[in-house]
């Protein structure tokens, strides 16, 4: 197996050991408005997210006003039915003239902000603006072009493997690495919105670590936390997750997407999993000395005269610790004690 390297995005070291990455998407949460999109930068800042993520295209870049099947949205989908990809992506995506502002306010927060790019225009327009790193889109994985103009900028490459192969996502690695890439993360990922729990298949991300000797993380669209909690657990070391203000304002995305409260939560959580995997031990921890100081053993429970027999009446298992093992019971019982000993002290082999 070889070994899962650390990179670094916006100053932030990503990788096995660190503190979660955790990546705040906005998409089209700003429901089209300049001053709510900087609404949910402020309040991404203030959740401990490191990552503020837009997404760069606009809809005549990303398809073409076409009504025919393979255009439309089937009609029974939970959040977008009946839509063509026109309309929906008009109403979702980030006016290019807010980048700028929105990466302004980011960084004065002190947050990496960074975009999806969906042709090699939004590439050149992210170029302008020192985007540190660049996402590629779980559908966009196949669009090995993209991905190499991505990848010739030199910036880390964070890529989804959203209905991937094995194959598939080797082939946008390969891409990414023979284009200059030399830094990148996957994110393992389910591609519905929203996503089951039942389809996040967290074991993806070992087995992504373990295949491409990367830094592996999680781009997750199910409600709530849980899942992202358990995927640190399995070795994610990044993970981006959908934001907005207020789910009740509704938006193309607000269903799945978390609150401020709940991000926040989402970054404590995550941390508190990393934390909590290391290496299997047994034995006592420094942090449990004064709990090992409780454990039972034998002590004399009520004052004795020497020549007396030891009896379950004044010598009994109970904490703390300092007497004899507790399963030394059946040896010491009937023996003589050869003092007098007081009540609370520990059972030795002295005494009898």
């Amino acid at each position: 197996m070889r070994a899962a390297e650390s990179i670094t995005i916006g100053g932030h070291r990503v990788g096995p050991g660190e503190r979660p990455f955790v990546i705040a998407e906005m998409s089209g949460n700003h429901n089209g408005s300049l001053d709510r999109a900087l609404e949910i930068v402020d309040a991404i800042a203030g959740s401990g997210a490191q990552a503020v993520k837009l997404q760069t295209y606009r809809a005549d870049t990303i398809t073409i006003d076409a009504d025919g099947p393979a255009f439309r949205i089937r009609d029974d989908h939970g959040l977008w039915g009946g839509r063509n990809l026109y309309q929906l992506y008009e109403q979702a995506h980030t006016p290019w003239e807010w980048h700028e502002p929105l990466f302004a306010r980011a960084r004065e927060h002190g947050l990496v902000p960074f975009s999806s790019p969906f042709d090699p225009t939004a590439v050149e327009l992210l170029e302008s603006l020192d985007a540190p790193a660049y996402k590629v889109a779980s559908a966009e994985l196949v669009d090995l072009p993209l991905i190499r103009r991505m990848a010739a900028t030199g910036r880390p490459l964070v890529i989804s493997t959203g209905m991937a192969t094995l194959a598939e996502i080797d082939d946008a690695v390969t891409a990414a690495r023979s284009a200059g890439c030399s830094e990148l993360v996957l994110l393992a990922c389910t591609a519905s919105y929203p996503a089951d729990p039942s389809d996040a298949n967290l074991q993806t991300i070992p087995a992504l670590r373990e295949a491409f000797g990367v830094p592996v993380g999680l781009s997750d669209h199910t409600y709530g936390i849980g899942v992202p909690v358990a995927a640190v657990a399995l070795g994610a070391c990044a993970i981006e997750k959908h934001v907005t203000l207020r789910r009740d304002d509704g938006g193309v995305d607000s269903d799945f997407s978390l609150e401020p409260a709940e991000l926040a939560a989402l970054c404590r959580e995550t941390d508190v999993a990393r934390r909590a995997v290391g290496p299997a031990r047994f034995g006592p921890r420094e942090s449990e000395r004064d709990t090992l100081a409780l454990r039972r053993s034998l002590w004399v429970v009520a004052d004795v005269t020497a020549g007396e027999k030891v009896t379950s009446e004044n010598v009994r298992s109970i904490r703390p610790a300092g007497g004899l093992h507790t399963d030394t019971i059946s040896t010491v019982l009937g023996r003589q004690f050869t003092r007098d000993v007081a009540r609370g002290t520990p059972l030795g082999w002295d005494l009898i």
